[in-house]
């Protein structure tokens, strides 16, 4: 039997009266990640920024990875929550100009930082992909599949493979920094990508 992947974060706040230290940590996690690269933080600067000691960390995460993929998931990933739109275009629209805001942020930072340590530890990229890439991606299939049943895109339109047309552009930016990430890109790439679907749609 395969053995099972490591658990890496801590979803979701301590059930306890700690609630105060939680708190002052993943401030402490927040602003040293400011400071510093995820492979420079250590327990212990944690621990000494928000007042607690290094057993009440190891309490809650069991290692640095899961304290700061729980601290992705708690304050950056909300980032990205966005209502629907009038359209599906639309709606793409507003996801991919809220990932490009995050990516240009702390958020962009963090998710760098977790992508490299993934290489030498792919627990967090199983972590990562599975509990925020793998959501987020989704619904943007979800996104696409109404757009084809509501005459928007072609409906031989492959989702998954849009989605990966539309993301990966902006990913490979993000990690190697050579050019800006910026709404005109953005703009620009979902028109091409966008052009040819819709085009063979409104010919049905």
């Amino acid at each position: 039997m395969p053995a099972s992947k490591p658990k890496l974060a801590h979803v979701g706040r301590p059930r306890s009266a700690a609630a105060t230290s939680h708190r002052a940590i993943m401030d402490a996690v927040y602003a040293l990640l400011q400071e510093m690269s995820a492979r420079d933080l250590t327990m212990q600067a944690v621990a000494q920024r928000a007042g607690v000691g290094k057993p009440t960390l190891y309490k809650w995460w069991p290692s640095k990875a899961a304290l700061i993929l729980a601290m992705f998931h708690e304050r950056l990933v909300e980032q990205l929550k966005a209502k629907p739109a009038a359209t599906v275009e639309a709606t793409l629209r507003v996801k991919m100009s809220h990932l490009i805001r995050a990516f240009n942020g702390q958020f962009g930072k963090v998710m760098s930082d977790l992508i490299a340590e993934g290489q030498s530890d792919p627990s967090i990229l199983h972590e990562l992909y599975d509990h925020h890439i793998s959501v987020r991606r989704a619904e943007m299939v979800a996104d696409i599949e109404r757009g084809k049943t509501n005459g928007e895109f072609h409906p031989d339109t492959d989702s998954e493979l849009l989605v990966d047309a539309l993301v990966a552009p902006i990913y490979f930016r993000l990690l190697f920094r050579l050019v800006p990430l910026t709404e005109q890109y953005v703009d620009e790439l979902m028109k091409q990508l966008l052009q040819g679907i819709q085009i063979a749609a409104k010919r049905r």
